[in-house]
């Protein structure tokens, strides 16, 4: 059989929490590349959804190796059945919201394995604003300091549900898999009944300072704060990040944070909020930053950094 060159970059698209709609994502950008409105590039979409959650394509002692996996086998093996470049230079990553995250974390965790990301309304990437929580000086997620409901849901500017109304509505589905528990199926250590150890007590909203701790090896800000003086030469060029203002989970907060220490480190990472935009309505057409949507502006970025690989 004769394979097809490796000329082809390829688009690794990340789905966002629980992520069941990866045939209709497929099916409408491969209408699209046929009518040549998204560039021609080699588009692979997975999902992270299993019985603990959300893995977000990170190693972690509940949820198994899932980074390494991907680098090490899933994606050689695409490449080498589907002729795709198989170089960083034509490893893109991009996806929404967990997936936003997920894109985020495999980047700075392998910088040189992946040529960069295009994160949009990324999970929470700065701990000291986890959706409204500050991991590390809280004591109970559901109230701050001044004894305040933590709002966690609004429409437009209106808040609409705090955070222990979606705790107490996950819980009354099952004490696993939603988006709580899926964050702590990542972040925390495996108690000794053989599930991972809530970050806070479901209940009351107490927070573990213990379990709060060890979520510091995920935090991404604190990652690349600790590491800058080896990761910043690998990272340079390589993050992109997108948000909304009034993200509908309040994830604009952690991102700001974010912002503000990658520009004190002296990073190039392109940081862009979409004043007004929500989680859904970012991605619409913006008169001054993506007049043809978010999703052609990132492909279309994407296709250029590897047109133009060899001029860097």
């Amino acid at each position: 059989m004769i394979q097809p060159p490796r000329t082809r970059p390829c688009v690794i698209r990340f789905l966002h929490f629980p992520a069941y709609r990866q045939g209709r994502w497929a099916q409408r950008f491969g209408k699209k590349m046929e009518d040549d409105v998204y560039p021609r590039m080699l588009y692979v979409y997975l999902k992270a959804k299993f019985s603990l959650g959300h893995h977000v394509f990170a190693d972690s002692v509940n949820n198994g190796p899932w980074g390494q996996v991907l680098t090490e086998e899933l994606i050689p093996a695409l490449e080498k059945k589907f002729g795709a470049a198989a170089v960083p230079q034509g490893r893109f990553l991009t996806g929404q919201s967990s997936g936003g995250w997920s894109s985020l974390w495999l980047q700075i965790t392998y910088p040189e394995f992946f040529g960069g990301t295009w994160s949009t309304a990324p999970d929470p990437v700065d701990f000291r604003d986890f959706t409204g929580i500050n991991v590390y000086e809280y004591d109970n997620a559901f109230v701050d300091p001044d004894g305040k409901d933590i709002q966690l849901m609004r429409r437009g500017d209106q808040w609409k549900m705090t955070l222990k109304q979606y705790v107490d509505r996950e819980m009354s589905r099952k004490s696993y898999e939603g988006q709580f528990a899926s964050f702590d199926a990542v972040f925390s250590p495996r108690g000794k009944d053989g599930r991972p150890m809530p970050m806070f007590d479901r209940k009351t909203g107490k927070i573990d300072r213990e379990v709060a701790r060890t979520w510091e090896r995920y935090d991404i800000r604190l990652i690349l704060k600790r590491n800058w003086e080896t990761l910043g030469p690998r990272l340079k060029g390589k993050i992109r990040i997108y948000m909304g203002t009034l993200d509908t989970f309040r994830l604009e907060g952690a991102t700001r944070l974010l912002k503000e220490e990658l520009e004190e480190l002296g990073s190039d990472a392109e940081i862009v909020f979409a004043e007004g935009r929500g989680h859904a309505s970012l991605y619409g057409a913006h008169a001054e930053l993506w007049p043809d949507g978010l999703m052609l502006n990132i492909h279309r970025q994407m296709r250029n950094a590897w047109d133009n690989r060899d001029s860097k």
